[in-house]
């Protein structure tokens, strides 16, 4: 059985364009990471608005974050997450699912 290499040939800087990292002509790699902020903010204010809708559930009914948390089938800490908005630890569909457990209904509209 031969080894695994483990060792770091390359690190990119924060900030850098990873695209042009990866060897794509300037424009393009500039045109890519444009594109890719985009959706990643696009993403971002989705998941935002998720976890809204989540903690104004929370609110509306009084819920204490044990409370929740058993109604949305996850931890406590993961409610904390939640009202907290700390996106970056969920996907769309966990905060989709979370939201058709407490009874609500999630509508996308491709505009």
């Amino acid at each position: 059985m031969s080894a695994i290499d483990t060792e770091i040939k390359h690190v990119t800087k924060s900030g850098a364009n990873l695209f042009a990292e990866l060897g794509f002509a300037p424009e393009e790699a500039k045109r890519y990471q444009v594109e890719s902020k985009k959706r990643i903010a696009e993403t971002l204010a989705l998941k935002e608005q998720l976890m809204g809708e989540l903690a104004a559930w929370i609110r509306d009914n009084h819920l204490k974050q044990e409370e929740a948390a058993a109604i949305l089938h996850v931890t406590r800490p993961r409610v904390s997450d939640v009202v907290n908005k700390k996106a970056g630890k969920f996907t769309l569909d966990a905060l989709v699912d979370m939201l058709t457990r407490a009874g609500k209904s999630v509508r996308m509209a491709v505009c």
